[in-house]
């Protein structure tokens, strides 16, 4: 049994080293240039591990891109989980952790343009490279939808998909600044931006200074 355990571990290490190489390649060289050669060069695997996990490369492919999305919305939700329970407590930390370094950074930013651009002609790939996809898109809404309700909009739930719409594009927007500017995008400035349209959308809820400072 326990030889078994040992085995199945294996087995999963060398999966998801066959994964992150694959995003590392993906990063550094696009999706047309990471090869199986150059794949399994950097996992330090043999050819036949891709077969034998995957099935070929196309499916190694649509599995790193899942696994990318997967590790984005994990890193979220351990950050929700440290958030308030009201809306803006939990929009801020949504806007904070995406510009945060952990999250924006070379690496990820290369990987997701890289799919983006995979994404028109693979369903599997567009599935997991949008960041206006329902998951996130909800989870933001839901928030937004909860602030809306308590203001004296007449139209609560029209006010609250133009915020998430707006926030949504404003972090696109971010992202592609860094990807363009990466030695002189800054932060603080970002989420200063960003902070700024929420409390102009909501002053009652978003303090301008205090949301960038991590304390609203």
């Amino acid at each position: 049994m326990e030889q078994s355990g040992k085995r199945q571990q294996t087995r999963e290490n060398n999966r998801l080293a066959l994964i992150e190489a694959t995003l590392d390649s993906v990063a550094e060289l696009g999706v047309s240039a990471t090869s199986v050669s150059e794949i399994i060069q950097r996992a330090e695997l043999s050819r036949g591990m891709v077969h034998l996990h995957f099935g070929g490369k196309d499916n190694l492919i649509d599995q790193a891109v899942r696994h990318s999305s997967e590790q984005y919305y994990n890193g979220l939700e351990e950050l929700l989980q440290l958030a308030g329970p009201s809306g803006q407590e939990r929009i801020a930390m949504i806007v904070r952790g995406d510009l945060g370094e952990e999250v924006l950074n070379h690496r990820n930013v290369s990987i997701w343009y890289a799919f983006r651009g995979e994404a028109r002609n693979r369903a599997a790939v567009a599935a997991y490279s949008d960041t206006r996809d329902g998951k996130l898109r909800n989870m933001v809404h839901n928030a937004f939808l909860r602030i809306a309700g308590e203001t004296q909009s007449s139209d609560p739930a029209s006010v609250a998909r133009d915020a998430t719409h707006g926030t949504l594009a404003m972090l696109e927007g971010m992202w592609t600044d860094y990807l363009l500017h990466p030695t002189s995008f800054d932060r603080q400035e970002a989420m200063r931006i960003v902070f700024r349209f929420l409390s102009a959308m909501f002053p009652k809820h978003f303090d301008l200074q205090g949301a960038i400072l991590g304390k609203g």
